[in-house]
């Protein structure tokens, strides 16, 4: 049987190859220091646990309109007026399968053959593949370390062509850890506005800043920005709700509409009872939520000290998100190399940085415990010094 081209031209996903690969070492007795997917090592809070299994208890097992029911499209458009200054109506709210999922609906309505995304890079692995799917090209915008690894107003009018049709943005950034401030986000906007492009920003990680970092919805920054925008968010991150697989978007009216079509069409309505369980997140205790991010600065700081002191690795001070990218080129390995005598030698699992079009770089993730981030960044220093 002959694939479709489509599936053809896809390569599976590095950090989920990562963590498996890291689990069945652990699964034979290794004990293996992991770095590599990005969840949260936390439950979920028990409070949205109960709600969930309150809605199973009472039989909330049914379909659900596809975009969500509308008591959480209410509670997610109330979210962004008070959390992100966007005003979105419930029916611009889109709840799906995660913020995976948002992400390809949003590239899908709005894509086609022919046309081109503009992705800065290093950028979440999964963007590109998604894109061509969708028919579409992407166009890779290197940044660079001495920017902070953000796409600069110039870097984005250098790989504008006519066929320019959207710019993804996530602020902050996997794998990163970048955060654009407001100023940046509007020299962007500016540059979108002048040829109508539409601007994917994905906010996952908006919980997650650091050191007086301010997260900024692109949005709500101007009635042209908020025209331009389609914005993507969900519970994985700041919820520890992982495999819940729960997102959700806010879109200009008739970009919401195409949107539901599709996802009527494809998966049908997320989880009825998970989003029981989004309602309970959004509407009540914020409490774990501060606390997961003031735990996870905590581990950003001390690994951020550690791999600094280890010669030849570089690293930018990550202000958001849960990663930090270190720069290995010095070593004369490229990053699959790198992370793979890692793993096999000193049982240390990373993200090689070529999943995410910079291939000097590894990525590590600190959503685990201070115990594990020590031992393993003990590894990694003896590694570098065996090299």
């Amino acid at each position: 049987m002959e694939l479709a081209h489509r599936a053809t031209i896809l390569t599976p996903s590095l950090t989920l190859s990562i963590d498996s690969k890291a689990k069945a070492m652990k699964a034979e007795g290794l004990d293996v220091c992991s770095f590599g997917a990005g969840e949260p090592d936390c439950d979920t809070p028990e409070h949205i646990k109960a709600a969930a299994m309150a809605s199973l208890d009472g039989g909330f097992t049914k379909y659900t309109p596809s975009s969500g029911i509308p008591e959480l499209r209410q509670a997610i458009a109330d979210k962004f007026k008070h959390d992100n200054h966007i005003d979105y109506k419930p029916s611009q709210i889109i709840v799906s399968n995660g913020a995976k999922h948002s992400c390809y609906n949003a590239i899908l309505a709005v894509c086609q053959p022919g046309d081109e995304v503009i992705i800065p890079a290093p950028y979440w692995l999964s963007y590109p593949e998604m894109v061509r799917l969708a028919g579409a090209e992407p166009v890779i915008v290197q940044t660079t370390e001495a920017n902070h690894w953000k796409m600069t107003p110039e870097d984005f009018e250098d790989a504008m062509t006519p066929r320019t049709k959207m710019v993804i943005i996530n602020s902050p950034g996997n794998p990163t850890g970048s955060v654009y401030s407001k100023a940046e986000l509007e020299a962007l906007v500016d540059i979108a506005a002048e040829e109508d492009i539409c601007i994917l920003s994905d906010e996952i990680y908006e919980k997650l800043t650091y050191d007086g970092a301010e997260h900024v919805s692109i949005a709500s920054l101007s009635k042209t920005a908020y025209d331009l925008t389609i914005t993507v968010n969900g519970f994985s991150k700041a919820y520890a709700m992982t495999g819940w697989r729960l997102g959700y978007l806010g879109a200009p009216e008739a970009v919401a509409k195409a949107i539901d079509a599709i996802q009527s069409h494809s998966t049908s309505n997320p989880c009825s009872f998970a989003q029981q369980g989004g309602l309970a997140a959004i509407k009540g205790d914020q409490t774990q939520v501060e606390e997961m991010r003031q735990e996870f600065d905590l581990r950003r700081q001390y690994m951020l000290q550690r791999l600094s002191s280890i010669p030849r690795v570089t690293v930018v001070e990550p202000k958001g998100a849960f990663y930090i990218l270190a720069n290995i080129s010095q070593f004369g390995l490229n990053s699959s190399n790198f992370a793979e005598r890692l793993l096999s030698k000193h049982h240390v699992a990373v993200v090689p940085g070529v999943a995410f079009g910079d291939d000097r770089t590894i990525r590590l993730s600190y959503a685990t415990g201070l115990d594990i981030i020590k031992k393993g960044l003990d590894r990694i220093e003896e590694f570098c010094q065996s090299l």
